[in-house]
Formats: C-alpha cells, sequence, structure tokens
C-alpha cells in the first residue's frame, strides 16, 4: 500500500510518519500531484495557522490537488480544519469540502483555558474509522479553533461546548484530534483508516 502525507509549511508532518511506521507502514512525504494522486491513502495533516498556510496551499496549487482526490483523505487538527468552507483564523476561505465554518473558541468562565490542549474523551462515534471502539477512549487535542456539530460529524468532544472531534464526507475523512499523539487509540484510528 502506498500512503502519501501532503507536504506544506506545517509542522507536525513528521511525527506522523513516525506513527505510520510503528504501524509498519511507510509513508513518503510529497508535495507532488502525481504522487498524491497515485497513493492508495493520503494524510493531510498539520499545526499552523490556517491563513498563512491557505496562501502556501493556493500558491503551489495542492489546494486544487487534494479537493480532486479520489482516494481515501484524512486531515489532521489544521488539516481538518483547512477541509472546511471558511476559518475565523485569519478570516479565511478553506478547501470547501466540509461545507461548514471553522470557529474561535471564547472562554465562558474563569476556568476555561484556550487553546484546548490535552485528553479528552470522543462520544457519539460513528464511522468505520472508529471500528473495535466498545467505549468512550481518550485522544490527544492542541487547538484554539473548532468545527461545529454538523451533518458531517462522525464523533464529538465536549469542550466548553459540544465540538465535532471528527468528520466525514465521500472519500474525506478528519480528525480535529491528533491519533498520531493519541497512543494506542490513536493507532488503531489510524490502522482503521489504513483500512478503508
Amino acid at each position: 500500500m502506498e500512503v502519501a502525507i501532503v507536504k506544506y509549511n506545517a509542522g507536525n508532518i513528521c511525527s506522523v510518519e513516525c506513527a505510520l511506521q510503528r504501524l509498519g507502514v511507510k509513508a513518503v512525504i510529497t508535495d507532488d500531484a502525481s504522487v498524491l494522486r497515485q497513493a492508495d491513502k493520503v494524510i493531510f495533516p498539520g499545526v499552523g495557522e490556517a491563513k498563512t498556510t491557505m496562501k502556501f496551499l493556493q500558491a503551489s496549487g495542492l489546494d486544487v490537488v487534494i479537493r480532486s482526490l479520489a482516494k481515501p483523505v484524512l486531515g489532521i487538527c489544521l488539516g481538518m480544519q483547512l477541509m472546511c468552507r471558511h476559518s475565523e483564523e485569519g478570516d479565511v476561505d478553506g478547501l470547501g469540502i466540509f461545507d461548514v465554518d471553522v470557529k474561535k473558541f471564547r472562554a465562558t468562565s474563569h476556568a476555561d483555558k484556550i487553546p484546548h490542549m490535552g485528553w479528552n474523551t470522543l462520544l457519539d462515534t460513528q464511522s468505520s474509522l472508529f471500528r473495535g471502539f466498545a467505549r468512550p477512549e481518550y485522544v490527544y487535542f492542541v487547538h484554539s479553533y473548532y468545527v461545529p456539530l454538523n451533518e458531517c460529524t462522525i464523533a464529538t468532544t465536549d469542550y466548553i461546548l459540544p465540538f465535532s472531534a471528527a468528520l466525514h464526507k465521500d472519500n474525506f475523512y478528519a480528525t480535529q484530534f491528533h491519533p498520531e499523539k493519541s497512543g494506542t487509540v490513536g493507532e488503531r484510528i489510524l490502522q482503521n483508516f489504513l483500512e478503508l
């Protein structure tokens, strides 16, 4: 199986590569459109800022490439947010794969810390991405922006308010949390994605 990780100006790509290596998968990190189109699976991870990253994707043509992919694609964290219609971070339009806007967390009490950072529970999982889950599991989050619940939501988490922990539409999947930093639970999610 050929797995490609989208190479662009975002952090956290190497940790995704290492997580796949632990599963016995050697991925290629690339910004080559033909390699991305030929891969069996594509992962679009990221840690960074939405507006700067979208400008880079548009300048390199990767925005068009990602939208056109017909094989399973997994967006992670910033990757998930950029797959949405619009983000409040930098007031920028995303790829529009998911027809929903990304919102900024706003504290409602003194106890609310932003960014949302640490382990939180996955609830209401409803996808083959979570095959084998018999109970709510903990995964690792680091983010200041969130995707509201919508028709593409396949898992939720509650921090300040309930929000989308994962999305799915057609061949596109996405997680707000970091499976590559979520221990054995995250490895199971990545394995399930590879087996789609």
